[in-house]
């Protein structure tokens, strides 16, 4: 079911304030959240190839807006690449655009997808729900922004042991709720 941009937006929202926030699964993410300095951008992209013109395109954005204004950038791209699989093997694209593009050591991307699946894990593994979106995203971070945060926090290393504790004991079916209450979200555009 297609919904309006307002409302992919709201349901990422949802999700990156009831599960990343307020697990603390990534400690950086509060001050740009609280700050407005998070972009969320909806891309109706239908095809991989054309994805990667919006990344590349977002990621010249992000270089172009100063940090004060934009800290990060996240693509939502419900209509493409809904296939895990895909997703990820999608993800070699993003790697050669940013070596090749000349945006490496200066961006980096995140990926999160609705059936998000780390290596070794089967896909009820409630740990798989750290990098579960409610759509396909690709969350771009500026390199400087993140060594800055990472020279801040205490026990860096600690945080991915930390995230699948999290996980695990609450649980496949607690989190499986959250993202079903999250896609209930509607919002209409203004």
């Amino acid at each position: 079911m297609k919904h309006s941009n307002a409302t992919y937006i709201a349901q990422t929202r949802c999700w990156l304030e009831n599960v990343v926030l307020k697990h603390n699964l990534c400690p950086f993410a509060h001050k740009p959240f609280k700050g407005g300095q998070i972009r969320f951008v909806v891309t109706d992209s239908a095809r991989p190839e054309f994805l990667l013109e919006d990344l590349q395109h977002e990621l010249e954005q992000l270089r172009a807006t100063p940090v004060s204004e934009v800290e990060t950038t996240l693509l939502i791209h419900p209509g493409t690449l809904e296939d895990f699989m895909e997703y990820n093997d999608f993800l070699d694209m993003v790697d050669a655009l940013l070596e090749d593009g000349g945006f490496e050591g200066e961006f980096q991307v995140a990926s999160f997808h609705p059936d998000y699946q780390f290596e070794g894990t089967r896909p009820n593994d409630a740990e798989n729900f750290t990098n579960r979106s409610p759509w396909p995203m690709l969350h771009l971070i500026r390199e400087d922004s993140l060594a800055q945060a990472v020279d801040s926090y205490p026990d860096v290393d600690a945080i991915p042991e930390r995230n699948i504790e999290t996980m695990n004991a609450l649980g496949t079916a607690h989190h499986r709720q959250v993202l079903e209450t999250c896609l209930q979200t509607k919002k209409e555009p203004e």
